[in-house]
């Protein structure tokens, strides 16, 4: 239900600088291909961002409030880019930058069967100029970090400088 461009050697690409066939590497986006019921546009900004040289932009003019995979968005298991596994807290921090839509972004410990996940933000108020967040996330023994981003209503969100480290 997403689209994944992989690459080992581009880590954790926070700032989606890395690209392939329009799609930042190694982040599980849900596309117009996949989330037929919703209208949008997934693309990389190079005229709004907050560090590098482009942000990720989701132009939203339709979709369901459903969130998961049914809504414009994306996530990540990092435990694909060999990182963020097994019993620890980290620290999740971005910039977001919201023109009218609804959002919410989840982040915990999963495994294969079970998972931890928990809402840390749901906003929709508008930030016209960047906003920064961070959350400190817990992750149980025998799982590995996921964070999921999903836009539940129209509008335009931009998300930048995506930064993941262990809370030692």
């Amino acid at each position: 239900m997403s689209e994944q461009v992989s690459d080992q050697s581009a880590g954790l690409n926070g700032g989606f600088e890395i690209a392939e066939n329009g799609l930042p590497v190694n982040w599980l986006i849900y596309t117009p291909k996949t989330v037929p019921d919703s209208r949008f546009e997934v693309a990389l900004d190079r005229d709004v961002f907050k560090e590098g040289r482009q942000s990720l932009r989701f132009q939203v003019d339709k979709c369901s409030a459903a969130g998961g995979w049914k809504s414009p968005g994306f996530t990540n298991e990092f435990s694909e880019i060999g990182k963020f596994l097994g019993e620890a807290d980290y620290r999740i921090s971005f910039w977001i930058r919201n023109s009218g839509a609804a959002f919410a972004i989840a982040a915990g410990g999963v495994s294969a069967k079970t998972g931890s996940m928990r809402t840390l933000m749901r906003d929709n108020a508008p930030t016209l100029q960047w906003r920064r967040f961070g959350y400190r996330v817990h992750v149980p023994e025998n799982q590995w970090l996921r964070m999921e981003l999903n836009i539940l209503s129209p509008g335009t969100l931009w998300i930048d400088n995506v930064e993941i480290t262990r809370a030692d």
